[in-house]
């Protein structure tokens, strides 16, 4: 991990297109602000966290979904036809 030290108004730059400037300091907290291209995500911790919890449910109900449909598939395709 790099640890830099930033005053305010004090900027990096990461990679060619990501600057985080130091806009505020009040008492323990920082405010930061991110300049990034647009195809870039930028997210506080706790929600980029969230969205990979949901991400990861989203996930595992579509495919109790598709195996669902699946059963309903075969036992159709099994019923003897009148």
């Amino acid at each position: 991990m790099l640890i830099l030290t930033r005053k305010l108004g004090e900027s990096i730059t990461i990679g060619d297109n990501i600057k985080v400037t130091v806009l505020g300091i009040y008492g323990k907290q920082v405010k930061l602000g991110v300049t990034a291209p647009d195809r870039v995500s930028v997210h506080r911790e706790e929600i980029f966290l969230r969205i990979q919890d949901e991400n990861r449910h989203a996930s595992l109900a579509l495919k109790e979904d598709l195996l669902e449909v699946a059963r309903i598939l075969r036992r159709r395709a099994i019923k003897p036809k009148e």
